[in-house]
């Protein structure tokens, strides 16, 4: 069995376990790090970025970096949370995010970021990007304009459901989920009851007919602010 080591974030001491990531020791302390392509039970991604700490003087994602002994990490500066808040903005405008009525509303974990960084508009120019929804299977529907790229249907479909309905297709600006069939959603094997639906931070994937079963105000996101000592473990 593996010693305990201890490891310093933004100046306090936390207990770790080799092996684990950055995240996983500074969750296990009660020390929120921003995260959006993160999930437990999941391999890890390190797409977003939004969970970027300083080790050492160099930028690494606490979701994929190893703890080592006697680490330092910076979390709560201000370059780290003005780089974080830029990345959140430009996931705002590189999509169609409608948040007044999106039924993800109070649940959406992009939402509830920009309102941790104080976004109310961004400072940015909107793409308005065209993309299309796929409302071809009786239960489920995949909004194109509010998917982040964040891989957790990819992943969560994958080595949790073991079906490997989604995948990335393109490149750069065209890069998009795509399904494993040459038709559309209704031509796979998905079903309602995939754990895949239930990663997506934002409002990409949904199943039908669930629509504000939560009233707008009931919500977890409602309630506390996301990374909050009183947020729901699951949202």
């Amino acid at each position: 069995m593996n010693a305990p080591i201890t490891i310093t974030i933004d100046g306090v001491e936390v207990p770790a376990t080799p092996g684990q990531t950055i995240l996983e020791a500074a969750d296990a302390a009660g020390i929120y790090i921003p995260r959006l392509c993160y999930r437990p039970g999941l391999e890890p991604y390190g797409g977003c970025r939004v969970c970027m700490v300083h080790v050492a003087g160099r930028a690494c994602a606490a979701c994929t970096q190893p703890v080592s002994p006697n680490m330092v990490v910076e979390n709560d500066t201000g370059e780290l949370q003005e780089q974080r808040k830029m990345i959140i903005e430009m996931l705002f405008v590189e999509g169609n995010h409608f948040c007044m009525f999106c039924e993800k509303s109070g649940n959406c974990e992009l939402q509830a970021l920009a309102y941790r960084f104080g976004i109310t508009a961004p400072r940015f120019d909107l793409f308005f990007p065209k993309r299309d929804v796929d409302a071809s299977h009786p239960e489920i529907l995949i909004d194109h304009n509010r998917c982040i790229l964040c891989a957790g249907c990819v992943r969560a479909s994958r080595d949790l459901d073991g079906k490997s309905i989604f995948h990335f297709t393109g490149r750069g600006p065209d890069r998009r989920i795509a399904v494993n069939a040459e038709a559309q959603l209704a031509a796979t094997d998905a079903d309602v009851t995939d754990r895949a639906l239930d990663v997506c931070p934002v409002g990409a994937l949904l199943r039908k007919r669930e629509g504000y079963r939560t009233p707008v105000g009931q919500r977890p996101y409602d309630q506390a602010p996301i990374g909050s000592n009183d947020q729901p473990e699951e949202a």
